[in-house]
C-alpha cells in the first residue's frame, strides 16, 4: 500500500503560495506607482482657452517633475494653452530626474504679438536635459504676423523664435508632435546626442521665411523618420558639426528640400559626416538634396553622405552642390570655398525636374568635389523631356543607368 502524504501539509503550502502571490502583486503595484508619477498641468494653475499666460504654471510642473529621481509624466490635456518663452532647465543644479515625459493632448499657443518672443531666439527650449520625451500635441507659433513683417521689408522686424529647441541634451524623443506656423525654425537640435524624431508634422506656408522644418547642428546620433514637412525653407537643414545622422521616410514639400549647409561661413568650423538620407519624396520643392557652402576660406568639410531611394516630383533643382553660396554678394565675392566635399553617393533617384538642369555640381576650383557617385539615377525635365547635367570642378563615377548623363571632369 502506497504511503499517503498527510493532508494537513497541503494547507500551509496553498497559504504560502497565496501570500507570495499577494506580496509580489503588491510589490509590483507599489513599484509601478513609485516609478512613474503623472502631473496634470491643470493642477499647477494652467488656464485653458489660449488667453491667459500659463508660463509660470508650466515651469512649476517641470520643477515638480525635476524634484524627484523617479520618472514623471507632465500631462497637458485637450484645449489651447497660451505660453510665453519658457526654458526648461535640466542640469543637476535644476533637475534630479533623467526621465521626464511631456504628454500633450492639446495645443500650446505662442503669443500672437511677435514682439513678445521674436527677439528671444526660442519659444520652448529644453536646455541640458537628459531622457526627455515630447509626445503628441500641437505647438502653434502663430508666426504669420512676423512673416508679413519680413516679406514687406518693414524695419525692426525681429529674427523670430524657434518653436521647439533642444540644446546640450541627451537621449531625447520627439514623437507625434505637430509644429505649426513657427516664427522661425520649427525644431532645432543643437549640441545634443542620441535624439529620435518620429511621426512629426511640420506645417507653414510655402512663402514663410526662414521656417526650416528640422535643423540639426553640432549633434550626433540623430534619427529623423516617418515625418511630413511642409514649410517655407529647408524641410531639414544639416548644419556644421553634425555626425551620424539618419533621415528616412520623409515627405517634403513645399519647401527648399533637404540641405547640408550652408557650410563654411566661419574659417574654423566643424565638419559634417556620416549622413544618410533615404526614402524621401520631394513635391514641388525648390531643391531636392543639396550641399551648399560659402565661397570663402574655411577648414570645414562634408563627407560620407548617402542620398538613396528618392522621388522628385516637379522639383526645381533635384540634385545640387553649390560651393559658391554668397547671399547679397557680400563678404565672399571672388573667393573660393575652403569646404572639402567628398564621398557623396546618389543612388536610386528618379522623378521630374521643373528646370532643364536636373543635376548641378558647382564646386570650388581650389577644393573640387571628389568621389561623387551617381548610381541608377533617372530624372527627366518636366514629364518626358530630356534633362541636363552641369558639372564644374566635380570628379566622380557613374554606375547603372544614369540620366541625365554625368559630366564629371577627369
Amino acid at each position: 500500500m502506497a504511503h499517503l502524504r498527510p493532508k494537513h501539509n497541503t494547507i500551509p503550502l496553498l497559504v504560502i503560495k497565496a501570500l507570495v502571490h499577494y506580496f509580489l502583486f503588491t510589490l509590483k503595484t507599489t513599484i509601478a506607482s513609485y516609478d512613474d508619477q503623472t502631473l496634470n498641468v491643470i493642477d499647477f494653475g494652467v488656464k485653458p482657452g489660449g488667453e491667459i499666460d500659463s508660463s509660470r504654471a508650466f515651469l512649476d510642473a517641470w520643477e515638480s517633475a525635476c524634484n524627484t529621481i523617479t520618472p514623471s509624466t507632465i500631462y497637458v490635456p485637450q484645449g489651447r494653452f497660451l505660453i510665453g518663452k519658457v526654458v526648461f532647465k535640466g542640469s543637476h543644479e535644476y533637475c534630479k530626474s533623467n526621465g521626464i515625459t511631456m504628454k500633450i493632448d492639446g495645443a500650446l499657443v505662442a503669443p500672437s504679438n511677435y514682439d513678445d518672443i521674436g527677439n528671444d531666439g526660442n519659444w520652448l527650449l529644453f536646455d541640458d536635459v537628459n531622457g526627455v520625451s515630447i509626445i503628441g500635441g500641437v505647438l502653434d507659433g502663430q508666426g504669420n504676423g512676423l512673416w508679413a513683417c519680413k516679406r514687406f521689408g518693414k524695419r525692426n522686424c525681429p529674427m523670430g523664435a524657434t518653436n521647439l529647441g533642444f540644446t546640450n541634451s541627451n537621449n531625447i524623443v520627439i514623437n507625434g508632435v505637430t509644429s505649426l506656423n513657427s516664427e522661425m525654425y520649427h525644431i532645432v537640435i543643437d549640441r545634443s546626442k542620441n535624439v529620435k524624431v518620429e511621426g512629426v508634422r511640420v506645417s507653414a506656408s510655402g512663402n514663410s521665411p526662414n521656417t526650416d522644418g528640422i535643423h540639426v547642428q553640432l549633434s550626433s546620433f540623430v534619427t529623423i523618420i516617418a515625418s511630413n514637412i511642409a514649410t517655407g525653407d529647408d524641410c531639414i537643414s544639416i548644419g556644421p558639426g553634425t555626425t551620424n545622422l539618419w533621415i528616412q521616410n520623409i515627405a517634403c514639400g513645399p519647401g527648399h528640400g533637404i540641405s547640408v549647409g550652408s557650410l563654411g561661413k566661419e574659417l574654423e568650423e566643424a565638419g559634417v559626416e556620416n549622413v544618410t538620407v533615404k526614402t524621401v519624396t520631394f513635391t514641388g520643392t525648390e531643391n531636392g538634396v543639396r550641399i551648399k557652402s560659402w565661397g570663402r576660406p574655411s577648414n570645414g568639410f562634408a563627407r560620407n553622405i548617402i542620398f538613396q531611394h528618392l522621388t522628385m516630383i516637379n522639383v526645381q533643382n533635384p540634385i545640387v552642390i553649390d560651393q559658391n553660396y554668397c547671399p547679397n554678394e557680400k563678404g565672399c565675392p571672388g573667393q573660393n570655398s575652403g569646404v572639402k566635399i567628398s564621398n557623396v553617393m546618389y543612388q536610386d533617384i528618379h522623378g521630374t525636374s521643373a528646370t532643364e538642369v536636373a543635376v548641378r555640381f558647382n564646386c570650388s576650383p581650389r577644393n573640387p568635389c571628389n568621389e561623387i557617385t551617381l548610381e541608377d539615377v533617372k530624372l527627366t525635365f518636366q514629364t518626358n523631356k530630356q534633362a541636363q547635367a552641369s558639372c564644374i570642378h566635380a570628379q566622380g563615377i557613374t554606375s547603372g543607368f544614369v540620366q541625365p548623363s554625368a559630366c564629371f571632369s577627369s
